[in-house]
């Protein structure tokens, strides 16, 4: 089996491959914070709760946007597998053609992402990442990463109108039933979910005038539930895509 690391700045995600064929998906907070051998003990201790046999784990492979997390779970993973892990970064063979100025300063995950969209979706295409930060990439007809847009996440942009309207309550973010609200906590849903949702649909038409060409959109993250639903463009979501680029880019490079 072949694990796959997604580290982000909110959640570490780990997915179980037999072959191609996803098994188990796991998830637990990021914490910079903790020690190699804490990682170790909360690894050993999900997958015994999964009922995961750890000695059939014969590969492991890591995407990291948060250094200080990396080096303690390639040692976490080796102590409770055994498996040296192959960190994507330079050096790592990906198999995906980078066109932007400095294409060292793309992150891992975007990375990913479009490995896995090249590989299983029809390009032209663009593909939104919703977490942290709301990301919108652009892959063309041939492949190719074309670089992209970058704002804030919807999570960021709900604390920060939250934390700093001292009026303002916390809320979840479940879709209000219409756009024009008539208490506090439905008005800040509809501005965060229904405003991000017309944001997206207004950049993809803005990608699409742009470029010429209609493309396959696809989004990611653990908020596309509650914002893609609500776009008007045709929008694959795939919750994976991290997780899938590791996958192949592991057989590129094992």
């Amino acid at each position: 089996m072949l694990l796959c690391t997604d580290v982000g700045n909110t959640n570490i995600k780990f997915g179980l491959y037999e072959n191609e064929k996803q098994i188990v998906k796991l998830r637990f907070a990021t914490d910079s914070k903790k020690t190699d051998d804490e990682f170790a003990v909360e690894l050993y201790t999900i997958f015994h709760i999964n009922n995961i046999d750890i000695s059939k784990i014969d590969g492991s492979i890591i995407s990291s946007v948060v250094p200080k997390v990396t080096d303690s779970l390639v040692k976490a993973i080796k102590t409770v597998t055994g498996n040296d892990s192959i960190v994507l970064g330079p050096g790592v063979k990906a198999g995906l053609d980078i066109r932007i100025d400095n294409p060292s300063t793309l992150g891992t995950d975007i990375v990913a992402m479009c490995v896995a969209v090249k590989e299983m979706y029809t390009c032209p295409a663009v593909i939104i990442g919703l977490g942290t930060a709301t990301t919108i990439l652009y892959l063309n007809e041939k492949k190719c990463y074309c670089g992209g847009a970058i704002s804030p996440g919807v999570g960021i942009s709900l604390d920060a109108l939250t934390n700093n309207g001292a009026l303002l309550p916390s809320t979840d973010l479940k879709p209000p039933k219409k756009v024009i609200n008539t208490n506090t906590e439905d008005c800040i849903r509809s501005g965060i979910i229904f405003g991000t949702a017309c944001m997206l649909d207004g950049m993809i038409d803005r990608y699409n005038e742009e470029t010429g060409v209609t493309s396959t959109i696809v989004a990611t993250g653990g908020l596309a539930s509650a914002i893609i639903g609500n776009c008007k463009h045709d929008i694959i979501i795939n919750d994976d895509l991290v997780l899938e680029g590791l996958r192949i880019i592991y057989k590129k490079n094992s």
